[in-house]
């Protein structure tokens, strides 16, 4: 039986996550994913640990209320504030594709993020309005998530991965690498999730987008917030390369949520569809 071993939130988009027992599920993904993000205050381009690989050790904590937020990170005072949900605006953007309207947060966290990133760095969240369409087989919605509402990885396609970096003398990964929302285990084969293309998650369906073509974030140690690279991006691009997605390596699958509910670490994972056989019909729809 395949089930749900690992449930994960990010409040704010590139800072480390937070591993809950269970999650309210709505069509833009796990409650509170990316909800908020840094930007840099003198353009609006989000902030990433792709270029600011530090982002991964500041630790997020959230009010029980969501009525306030916690930061934390070694060398530093921690950080409280307020969440505000609505109220002065500033234009955002993602990737250069996606421009939008953002909810600035308090001015205390911008002075505290510059400080510990080295870098100007402001915290902002999503609109009470916020509509942002994702893309691929089923495109869903996302707050200040990539592009998708869920990432969810297998244990069985870990294991084949530190297979083959422990082959050439590497040393294994941890899933955390990956930063999902959901992680399955029970499944015999690796790249399952590759497969599926509608599943249900106790009360939540959900139904593929795409693959998961890896940018350099893997290669940081999310604990430490170092890039320790080249794995595992090497032995991902002897195996996992992909055509369709313009030769980029690929891990772990994207998911719209096509009915919100809740899900429980233990629920089982319970494939209603499969893809058919033949190439990804994702890269077609972008």
């Amino acid at each position: 039986m395949a089930e749900i071993v690992e449930v994960w939130v990010y409040p704010v988009k590139g800072l480390a996550g937070i591993s809950l027992p269970a999650a309210e599920v709505g069509y833009a993904g796990v409650r509170g994913d990316r909800e908020f993000m840094l930007v840099d205050p003198r353009d609006g381009v989000f902030l990433s640990q792709r270029t600011v690989p530090a982002m991964a050790a500041v630790r997020t904590a959230m009010a029980a209320d969501g009525t306030g937020m916690r930061f934390s990170v070694a060398g530093a005072d921690d950080l409280e504030v307020g969440v505000v949900p609505d109220g002065p605006r500033r234009d955002v953007s993602l990737f250069g594709k996606w421009f939008g309207p953002a909810v600035d947060q308090d001015p205390a966290a911008e002075k505290w993020f510059t400080e510990v990133l080295d870098r100007p760095a402001t915290l902002v969240r999503v609109t009470p309005e916020h509509q942002r369409p994702g893309w691929g087989v089923n495109p869903g919605q996302s707050g200040f998530g990539d592009a998708h509402a869920l990432l969810i990885t297998s244990l069985a396609s870990l294991d084949e991965l530190n297979a083959r970096i422990v082959e050439t003398g590497g040393e294994p990964i941890p899933m955390n690498r990956f930063r999902p929302n959901l992680v399955v285990s029970g499944w015999p084969e690796p790249h399952t999730e590759d497969k599926v293309l509608k599943a249900t998650i106790g009360s939540v369906a959900i139904g593929y987008s795409a693959r998961a073509i890896r940018c350099a974030v893997p290669t940081i140690d999310q604990a430490t917030g170092v890039r320790s690279g080249p794995e595992p991006t090497r032995t991902l691009a002897t195996y996992r390369r992909q055509p369709d997605y313009g030769g980029g390596v690929s891990f772990g699958m994207k998911a719209a949520v096509l009915a919100p509910g809740a899900i429980t670490a233990g629920d089982e994972f319970v494939v209603t569809e499969w893809l058919p056989e033949g190439p990804d019909p994702a890269p077609f729809t972008r």
